[in-house]
This record gives C-alpha cells, sequence and structure tokens, in this order.
C-alpha cells in the first residue's frame, strides 16, 4: 500500500516542477524563491528535515532530564532508537521534500498567472453568481452588517492569518508524531493533492478575487493584519507586472479557496486520526471561521470557497486510499490496511 503513497507524493512533485520550470522557460523568466528567509535554497531542505528532527528531540529530552546535562544523552539516544527508525525518517524526509517542490511550484505558477492568461478574469460573473444566492445582497456586505466591522474585523483577521503558520505546523505533526506511520503518508499526500488541485483551479478559471476586484464593498473595515496582508500582495503584484522584477512572486489569485481547502483537510484529519475530542472542535470551528473570513475581507467568492471544500474531500480521500485507509461507512474513523514493516500499523509517538 505504502508504494503508492510514495509514487502519489513523488509524481505529484515531479510534475508540479516540471510545469514550473516548464513555464519560466516559457515566459522567460526566473523560478522565484517565496521563503527566501530560510536562506540559500540548496540549504532549505536540510534545514527543514534537520528543524523537524530537532522539534521532535530537544523538548522531549530537556523535560524529561529535568535540565541535567548528564541525563540528557541517555534519553537523545533512547527516543532515537525508538521513534526515529528508517521507516519514520523515510516518511519524513519525503514528506517534507515532496511537500516542498510542490509548494514551492504552485507559488510560482500562481504568480505567472497573469502572464500566461493575460487578461482573461472571471470576477464579474463569480461576483453576479454571489448575489444571485443571496438574494442581490453581496456577501460581503451582508457579513459586514451582520457581524460589525470592529472586534469581528480583527477576530477574523488573526483566524485568517493563523493559517500561515498552520500549514507548516501541521505538517510537520503528523509526519513526526503520527502514532500510526500510514496517517503522515495520508496527510502529506493530501496536502499535496490540494495544492495541485488549487493551482489547476486557477488556471480553470482565473480571478483575482472580490477584495481586489469591488474594493468598494470592503471599505467600512478598519486596518487589520489581513488588510496590511492584502495591501502588500497588491503592491507585490504591480512590482511584477508592471515593473518586471524578478525574483519575487504575486500572490493575487483564485478560483478555489486554499484556505477553506487546507483548514477542512486539516479538520478531517484530526477527526479520523486523533483521539482528542477538544482538537476535533477546535478545528471545525478554526474551518467554520475561515470560511467566514474568506468572505468577509474579500479574499474569495462563495463558488470558491464550494471548490476549496470539494478539493478538500478529493485530496482527503484520494490520499487515505493511496496511503492504505479503509474508510467504513457512517464512521468518523479510518481504518489502516497496511501490516508491512515498511509502514507499520501500530508505532506510537
Amino acid at each position: 500500500m505504502h508504494r503508492r503513497a510514495y509514487a502519489l507524493l513523488l509524481g505529484i512533485a515531479a510534475i508540479m516542477g516540471f510545469l514550473a520550470v516548464l513555464t519560466a522557460i516559457l515566459l522567460d523568466k526566473r523560478l522565484a524563491d517565496p521563503d527566501g528567509f530560510l536562506g540559500p535554497s540548496w540549504a532549505r531542505l536540510p534545514i527543514l528535515v534537520g528543524a523537524a528532527f530537532l522539534a521532535d528531540l530537544m523538548p522531549r529530552t530537556l523535560w524529561q532530564s529535568r535540565m541535567h546535562p548528564a541525563l540528557m544523552p541517555a534519553i537523545f539516544k533512547a527516543r532515537v532508537r525508538q521513534h526515529w527508525t528508517k521507516d519514520r525518517v523515510t516518511l519524513v524526509v519525503m514528506g517534507v521534500v515532496c511537500f516542498y517542490i510542490t509548494y514551492v511550484s504552485y507559488r510560482n505558477l500562481k504568480s505567472f498567472l497573469p502572464f500566461v492568461l493575460s487578461d482573461t478574469k472571471y470576477d464579474r460573473e463569480l461576483h453576479l453568481l454571489d448575489k444571485a444566492l443571496l438574494l442581490g445582497n453581496d456577501p460581503a456586505v451582508l457579513l459586514h452588517d451582520v457581524l460589525g466591522t470592529g472586534v469581528s474585523a480583527h477576530a477574523l483577521s488573526y483566524i485568517y492569518l493563523w493559517f500561515l503558520p498552520l500549514v507548516p505546523l501541521a505538517l510537520t505533526a503528523w509526519l513526526v508524531w503520527s502514532r500510526n506511520l500510514t496517517y503522515g503518508y495520508w496527510f502529506a499526500t493530501s496536502q499535496c493533492i490540494a495544492w495541485a488541485l488549487g493551482t489547476l483551479s486557477y488556471y480553470a478559471l482565473p480571478t483575482l478575487g472580490p477584495g481586489f476586484a469591488y474594493v468598494a464593498s470592503y471599505a467600512r473595515l478598519p486596518d487589520t493584519p489581513t488588510s496590511g496582508l492584502m495591501e502588500s500582495l497588491y503592491n507585490s503584484r504591480q512590482e511584477v507586472m508592471r515593473s518586471g522584477i524578478e525574483g519575487t512572486v504575486q500572490s493575487v489569485a483564485g478560483f478555489a479557496s486554499l484556505h477553506c481547502a487546507i483548514t477542512l483537510l486539516v479538520a478531517l484529519m484530526v477527526q479520523f486520526t486523533l483521539r482528542s475530542q477538544f482538537l476535533k472542535i477546535v478545528f471545525w470551528v478554526n474551518f467554520g471561521l475561515t470560511l467566514v473570513a474568506t468572505i468577509y475581507f474579500g479574499w474569495h467568492y462563495i463558488a470558491d470557497d464550494v471548490a476549496g471544500i470539494m478539493i478538500a474531500f478529493i485530496a482527503f480521500y484520494v490520499g487515505g486510499r493511496a496511503s492504505g485507509q479503509r474508510f467504513e461507512r457512517h464512521s468518523l474513523n479510518s481504518q489502516p490496511t497496511t501490516t508491512t514493516t515498511a509502514v507499520p500499523v501500530d508505532q506510537e509517538g
């Protein structure tokens, strides 16, 4: 079963990487490094894998040793021997590398979109669809009236921005600490599928998003970190498109909402693979509030959120089947079916 997850992870990363390189060549542009703060690209993957390793070992060693240096080496070695098996290391390395390639390719393909499809945009059609669904009401204006534009704006802003650290933290958690290694492959594969399908959706139905296409509808909103992010993305887009600045990306693009897709994917993974009822409630609430925030701030149309939800379900199911999960009807749990030593079933973290 694990071979299907291997093949899917490597296949998506290879296809996304190939498309990003090919598009850059055809457009005569350089691939940009969206996360340069982590150092040069040749060092990035070792840093990420090393960080995942230390995130597990250092806190545990310090806690269990009660800060006594003499006890640390034995605790450190015992954890490496018990938890960091060949299978765990393979999972972490493959998950991090394939996700990183997929994500960087996604960011570049998203940045290339305006140059590939020129002025093709469907904002007007999706905006009209929004108003038709709400009997003539603009969904953002309706939310502003119902929720207000004070405390709620700031609260939803932080919910929306929580997505940025959530993506790497969630991936690391399932790769490093999943009690069952197949769950790590499940999440990593599903993540790559979601980002790849999101990229495809941008090219299938390109939009700017209501916050950029219909600015007047959001004039009542106060200054928040989210509005600052939106302004920053707009400025970056102008620099890339008008000034031709190389080495940076423009990140304004729709159709599908990957905020909805990834937060729903995380909620589904929590529901199916964790035992904590508290965490299940937290991440389902997080998904619901994130969905509201995408409309409230004008990042997406209603159809974008629906598409993001569809992507999450597809990625979740395909990733689950590829990693050996068996889904039972009328059950909110999965059953791992792999029993090989390559992907052990009951490896406790």
